[in-house]
């Protein structure tokens, strides 16, 4: 009886050592200012969702590195070779949540930001020897880079989650207006066709916004600086958003690595 009590005391000891050396997956966060402004230290009052993810989740057991960063697009956070540097490390089991659109909407080729993406979810292109960078570029549709990020994702045994960009503070008749519309549904048509999950975070914020209303909404969620940035507080409320929307995907292994 002994010898099996030791057997069995060294089965659990081995498997716990197994444990505590197998590599935690990792959530890879990507997008823009609205999910990390700055270096997401909250300079000039503005934060990011993203930064305050990290609070929601057990950390001893997922790994999360936000590399969103301001004024990019889901074009121009590819052409710079940010996303190469994060599928060179992705493995199975991880994670990838994207939000992208807020910039797309921008100047497809000019000499300050040259970031815009086609609208829509089409294969057409549009060649153009790029102003601000100086190299000759075939610029696609919002959806086909989006559709890169989850097949690429996909094809690392990872899982992809798009996010629909967070509503701006821009109001009309006490409702916020929908500048966003077509990235939102952009963002969920690629998610179904590709088989990503899902996250509509206009939809899930926006209520808030409405219930708190126009006046308290710009005065205690937003800089005083544009209608997109928010402060802390509204960095907050949106990653509760985020968080909700998280644990509402059936099937999502994600869900496991939230606190409850």
């Amino acid at each position: 009886m002994k010898t099996l009590s030791a057997f069995f005391t060294a089965i659990v000891l081995f498997l716990g050592i197994i444990a505590a050396v197998a590599p935690k997956p990792t959530l890879y966060i990507i997008g823009d200012s609205t999910v990390k402004n700055g270096s997401g230290k909250g300079q000039d009052n503005m934060w990011g969702w993203g930064s305050f993810l990290h609070e929601h989740f057990d950390t001893t057991r997922i790994h999360i590195e936000n590399h969103a960063i301001g004024g990019r697009s889901s074009r121009t956070f590819i052409t710079e070779g940010r996303w190469d540097k994060i599928v060179a490390n992705l493995k199975s089991g991880d994670f990838v949540i994207m939000q992208f659109g807020h910039n797309d909407n921008s100047a497809i080729n000019d000499s300050t930001r040259a970031r815009g993406t086609i609208k829509g979810i089409g294969e057409e292109v549009e060649e153009i020897d790029n102003i601000l960078t100086k190299k000759h570029e075939v610029v696609h549709s919002y959806g086909w880079y989006m559709r890169k990020y989850v097949d690429e994702t996909k094809a690392k045994g990872a899982i992809a989650i798009v996010c629909s960009p967070v509503p701006r503070n821009s109001w009309k008749e006490g409702k916020i207006a929908t500048s966003e519309a077509g990235n939102r549904q952009w963002a969920e048509a690629v998610a179904k066709s590709n088989g990503a999950f899902y996250v509509d975070l206009f939809g899930l914020i926006v209520p808030h916004y409405e219930a708190i209303g126009e006046e308290k909404v710009k005065t205690e969620f937003f800089t005083s600086k544009d209608n997109t940035h928010t402060n802390e507080a509204g960095a907050k409320l949106n990653v509760n958003s985020v968080v909700a929307g998280l644990k509402s995907l059936k099937g999502s292994p994600l869900i496991q690595y939230l606190k409850h």
